[in-house]
């Protein structure tokens, strides 16, 4: 029973000293404070061994609690925290529980309670509302349908070098192909890079890239000579529209990801830098769990390409019903005894004309078409909707 005052502790220093004075029974006593004779005792038992402090309202919490994370799991959780800085709880679960999967494994919210007091995570403010990505301009069904390109913002690294990352990835399974610290982002370093991609993973079917050079150009179709070399490939570049970085938006947030665990800081030089980056494509690739992949590491998607790099490039054929020009040096090309300008990204290539009406010509090169040659103004216009992919036409 209850004490039968409203200050307990009060009561209990009445109790205490009457039952010092041994004028009544315990049991007596017991009853008349309104409490069990156990009660009485312990409280005698507290006051022999504290005093009167002992008589005051102690803390009700529990000395153990039974849903408590066992320490060696905290330590296991925060063991991976620390070798994955911004990994959250989610995939920090789904890595335990890969590694020791009879374990039994406490909440996502348990575990962002104890990364909380563990001080390695901060409250976030209010993140800014991300523009939603668009309709892919081309749709990867399976690893290398797509890869996507581009140069994440350059910037300094210690020693005051400037870097520009180029980055690969491959679309559907969003691998890291390649990840390379560049000091001199031209066309032919970016060849070169590709070039090594292919051999390594063999050939996509589509690149998908931003306009700005090397990747495309102010010229017919928006194409660059990177394009041309890719287009003789059997790989179709497809570049984003001008102020639309959304088309690309998976590419984004990888940059995103990759400034966030390996230049914020950047390292000391572009070799440390490089070492970075390749530290985080194989974390990236292989530990890093992806919610679209159904929480696996991209590694466990991404297959070889069956198309290799060739040996050679094959020249562009034009079947039936196409008249084939070659494009001089300077870009132009000869047509009815004239020169027309196709463009000096198409220097040494083959395109193809196809009639589509009196004095009207589609221009193609290889399985794209690029705009039509009017005769009479001897120029050739860009098509409405942009450069058009017509498979069968135009391949070697």
């Amino acid at each position: 029973m209850p004490w039968i005052q409203t200050e307990p502790e009060m009561e209990r220093r009445k109790f205490v000293q009457a039952a010092l004075r041994r004028e009544e029974s315990m049991r007596v006593l017991c009853q008349r404070f309104g409490i069990s004779r156990k009660t009485g005792y312990k409280m005698l038992a507290r006051h022999a061994k504290s005093g009167l402090p002992g008589l005051a309202d102690g803390s009700r919490a529990p000395k153990v609690h039974p849903n408590q994370t066992p320490p060696e799991k905290e330590a296991a959780i925060l063991r991976v925290r620390k070798a994955h800085p911004t990994w959250g709880s989610k995939k920090i679960l789904w890595t335990l529980d890969r590694e020791r999967p009879d374990e039994g494994w406490p909440a996502r919210s348990t575990v962002d309670e104890i990364l909380r007091r563990a001080g390695v995570v901060e409250p976030r403010g209010r993140r800014p509302r991300r523009q939603p990505s668009s309709k892919p301009k081309v749709e990867a069904k399976a690893p290398n349908d797509v890869w996507s390109m581009d140069y994440k913002g350059w910037f300094l690294v210690g020693d005051g070098t400037r870097c520009d990352p180029l980055t690969i990835n491959d679309v559907h399974s969003r691998a890291s192909l390649v990840c390379q610290a560049m000091v001199s982002p031209k066309f032919a370093d970016v060849r070169r890079r590709l070039e090594a991609a292919f051999h390594a993973f063999g050939l996509p079917r589509f690149i998908l890239s931003d306009g700005g050079p090397p990747f495309g150009a102010n010229g017919l179709g928006r194409m660059s000579r990177l394009g041309v070399w890719l287009v003789r490939l059997g790989v179709i570049p497809v570049l984003t529209e001008p102020g639309r970085p959304d088309q690309n938006g998976r590419h984004e947030r990888f940059h995103e990801t990759l400034k966030e665990e390996t230049a914020s800081p950047p390292r000391a030089s572009i070799r440390a830098q490089q070492g970075a980056f390749d530290a985080f494509q194989q974390s990236y690739n292989d530990e890093r769990p992806h919610e679209a992949l159904g929480m696996r590491p991209p590694s466990e998607v991404y297959e070889l390409s069956p198309r290799s790099m060739p040996d050679e490039l094959a020249e562009h054929s034009y079947g039936k019903g196409f008249e084939a020009r070659s494009v001089r040096q300077d870009g132009s090309m000869k047509w009815d005894g004239k020169f027309v300008f196709v463009g000096e990204a198409f220097a040494g290539e083959v395109v193809g004309l196809s009639a589509v009406d009196d004095g009207l010509w589609h221009v193609h090169l290889g399985p794209l078409r690029l705009g039509v040659l009017h005769e009479r103004s001897r120029t050739i216009v860009p098509l409405e909707g942009g450069v058009t992919h017509v498979p069968g036409h135009g391949v070697a």
